[in-house]
């Protein structure tokens, strides 16, 4: 499609857009802001505010414990569900719960052990760093001579499917990636990565984090063997909100999760004083789950499930092009870089655009009312959450960026970090 750089061609767009409603089911506080950070932590759906507000008064308020036979105990499950319609997982396959990082601990340490003998962790370069920590914490846990093989970027951006290849070996007992990666949103073909890992006798373990709610996803199909994600960024389950574990049915009572919990006991209302695992599914939960905070993903999941992840995928797609023009005609002969492949086809929601003053661009841009976010060295990102996001919002957030550069307005600002970028 050939984009006019024009801002009646974005109101154009937006005129057009078949999912241009959705943004009312969101809150949208101040008009004027620019909201480009969907892809770290997604707009409260209006809908949650009477979804917490029944919880708290009357789950909570009036019934009380009683609360627990009333749908809390099935909630982590139900909810679960939903989101598997959203990454091509079957019911009874995706449990809500726990932190991603705990989730990966416990799939991660579970692999490892259905493994022995094969002491390999591969990962990449371009992995989240989060994700690195919890694999080199359990070689040291385990002390059974694990360790860690991190397949290189060539260019920061992509990771080459020979280079996977390369890694995969007899001694590989998991393959663990990021399908898209937090900063570049390179966008790995997982369905043929699986395989590779399934080839050399591998299990995998992907993190969904930056592609449930964004991109279609068919874990079940692809034989996909275990994953996780966070549930905040498109999925719009608010900050800190309760991530998922997806374990392939098959693999549920072959492997068993180191955190033996009460919740992933077989009886946990028995007492008893000897841990039996609970059958499937259940045995990956950990402790009680935090309700208030799990109960308030469930409206922002149906929001996504009326949308259609097609639908919202298409877009992304045409708006992250849209994105691009702009960028290639106004902000790469300022100096910028693209850090995100050109092709679609390998590119999750956000674009990553890459400056030597990114971090005081993008100090200046908040001060301007445009929220993006700041991954170092220099990577300017700028998320696109279909769902919300508009083409008058990706103009004048680029206009913005065009003019903070090309004025210097930047040299304004300081260029020390604040704590969270």
């Amino acid at each position: 499609m050939n984009f006019e750089l024009t801002p009646e061609f974005a109101a154009q767009l937006d005129a057009q857009d078949e999912l241009a409603a959705f943004r009312e089911k969101f809150v949208v506080a101040d008009p004027d802001l620019l909201y480009l950070d969907g892809n770290s932590l997604g707009r409260l759906p209006q809908a949650t505010r009477g979804r917490l507000q029944e919880v708290i008064e009357q789950q909570w308020g009036q019934r009380l414990i009683r609360g627990w036979n009333e749908g809390w105990l099935e909630a982590p499950h139900n909810i679960g569900d939903k989101i598997a319609q959203l990454i091509g997982a079957q019911p009874g396959e995706v449990l809500l719960g726990d932190s991603t990082s705990a989730n990966l601990f416990k799939l991660a340490v579970a692999a490892l052990k259905a493994r022995p003998g094969r002491p390999k962790i591969v990962s990449d370069a371009l992995n989240f760093p989060s994700d690195l920590y919890i694999f080199q914490g359990i070689a040291e846990m385990l002390g059974q001579g694990h360790t860690l093989k991190l397949i290189p970027s060539r260019d920061g951006i992509h990771i080459q499917p020979a280079d996977v290849a390369e890694a995969l070996d007899e001694q590989t007992a998991l393959l663990s990636l990021t399908h898209v990666a937090f900063k570049s949103a390179f966008m790995y073909d997982l369905q043929a990565i699986t395989a590779q890992a399934h080839a050399a006798g591998a299990l995998t373990l992907w993190d969904l984090s930056h592609s449930a709610g964004a991109v279609p996803l068919h874990l079940s199909a692809w034989g996909v063997d275990l994953a996780v994600g966070c549930t905040y960024k498109y999925l719009n389950g608010g900050p800190g909100a309760p991530a998922f574990l997806y374990v392939r049915r098959e693999l549920q009572n072959q492997l068993m999760q180191p955190i033996w919990g009460w919740f992933a006991a077989k009886n946990p209302f028995a007492f008893e004083l000897d841990f039996a695992p609970a059958e499937g599914l259940e045995r990956f939960r950990g402790g009680t789950p935090p309700m208030l905070s799990l109960l308030a993903i469930d409206p922002a999941v149906d929001i996504l499930l009326e949308a259609g992840i097609e639908r919202l995928r298409a877009k992304s797609v045409q708006q992250s092009e849209y994105l691009l023009s702009l960028a290639r005609a106004w902000l790469l002969p300022l100096g910028f870089r693209l850090g995100s492949p050109e092709d679609s086809r390998q590119r999750g929601s956000h674009i990553s655009l890459r400056h030597p003053e990114a971090y005081r661009i993008n100090r200046a841009m908040l001060a301007r009312s445009v929220i993006p976010d700041f991954r170092a060295p220099d990577n300017l990102r700028l998320g696109i959450a279909p769902i919300y996001t508009t083409y008058g919002e990706i103009y004048r957030a680029l206009e913005i960026i065009r003019q903070i550069t090309a004025e210097k307005i930047y040299l304004q600002y300081s260029n020390e970090r604040l704590p969270v970028t």
